[in-house]
């Protein structure tokens, strides 16, 4: 699930990137344009309710690919992401817009 939160002067958005415990994994790491892909995943936190979170502030005016990775296996997207485009890999990319 994605939640944003723009700045006052509109020209960066904090986006909360989370993922409900249902996943069944013990660690998830999120891979994007914004993290170079695996150059700088941003690992996500476990709350108590089980959910992994973790927020980025991006650039507005942009759409940006991401997926999670989890337990360092599994790739999964996001089911409310804004859209989804194909990737090299014969597969799909979530897309957030900004």
């Amino acid at each position: 699930m994605l939640k944003k939160q723009y700045s006052k002067d509109k020209k960066t958005c904090t986006v909360l990137f989370s993922l409900p415990d249902k996943v069944n994994a013990k660690s998830v790491t999120l891979h994007g344009d914004f993290t170079d892909w695996d150059k700088a995943p941003k690992k996500m936190r476990r709350y108590k309710d089980g959910n992994f979170k973790v927020s980025v502030t991006l650039k507005s005016g942009k759409k940006y690919r991401f997926r999670y990775q989890l337990d360092g296996e599994r790739w999964e997207n996001d089911w409310e992401a804004d859209a989804y485009a194909q990737n090299e890999f014969g597969s799909e990319d979530s897309i957030v817009g900004v």
